[in-house]
C-alpha cells in the first residue's frame, strides 16, 4: 500500500462520513389525485437513479381529491433524507411522512399464489396454506390460487415453500402502511 494514499476507511478530512449502509424505508406521500402527478413522483426517482422496491397508490379522500403514494425504496440516511426533501417540493405534493422512522405503523402486503399440482403436493400445499392464514380463493382439480396477506418477509416464505410444490404464478400488490393509533398521518 502507497502511504501517500489513504486507506479507504480513513480521509484527510476530519468530518468526512464514513460508508453508510443501506437502509430501506417506508414513505407514505400525500398527492393531489390528478393525472401526471404519479409520474412526476416516480419521475424524481428515476431521474436522480433512486431505487423503488415497492410502490402502492390508492385515492384516500374522494371528497378532497388526494391520493396516497406508498413507496418503498432502499438507500444510505443522506440518501433517504434527499428523497423526503425533493418529493416535499414538489407542487402536488401535500405530505410526505417516513413511516419508517415514525416506528408506529403497520405495513401488510396482500399476494395471490397460484400453484399447480396433484397428490402429496396437492395436500402439502393445502396443509402450508392453513399454517400461513391464506385462503383458497380458486380451485380447480389441478391447481390453487391461494391469497395470503401479512408483511413482506411471510410472503416470501410463503411463496418460497410453495416453489418445489409447483408454484406456477405469484402477483403482490405491495406494501401499504398506516400509522397506529388515532391520529392521521
Amino acid at each position: 500500500m502507497n502511504a501517500n494514499v489513504p486507506s479507504s476507511s480513513t480521509s484527510h478530512y476530519p468530518n468526512a462520513p464514513m460508508a453508510q449502509k443501506l437502509e430501506t424505508h417506508t414513505l407514505s406521500v400525500l398527492v393531489d389525485n390528478e393525472p401526471g402527478v404519479l409520474a412526476r413522483v416516480i419521475g424524481l426517482f428515476s431521474g436522480r437513479g433512486y431505487n423503488i422496491e415497492s410502490l402502492t397508490v390508492s385515492e384516500t379522500e374522494h371528497a378532497k381529491h388526494l391520493s396516497l403514494i406508498t413507496v418503498v425504496t432502499t438507500g444510505t440516511p443522506m440518501v433517504i433524507e434527499q428523497i423526503k426533501n425533493q418529493l416535499d417540493r414538489l407542487v402536488p405534493v401535500h405530505r410526505v411522512v417516513d413511516m419508517t422512522l415514525s416506528g408506529r405503523s403497520i405495513e401488510r402486503e396482500l399476494a395471490m399464489v397460484k400453484v399447480a399440482g396433484k397428490g402429496d403436493n396437492r395436500v402439502e400445499a393445502l396443509r402450508l396454506a392453513d399454517a400461513f392464514r391464506a385462503r383458497v380463493i380458486d380451485a380447480t382439480t389441478e391447481s390453487f390460487v391461494f391469497e395470503i396477506t401479512g408483511k413482506s418477509d411471510k410472503i416470501e416464505q410463503f411463496v418460497a415453500l410453495m416453489l418445489p410444490l409447483g408454484l406456477v404464478e405469484v402477483s403482490r400488490t405491495g406494501i401499504a402502511a398506516i400509522a397506529r393509533g388515532p391520529e392521521a398521518m
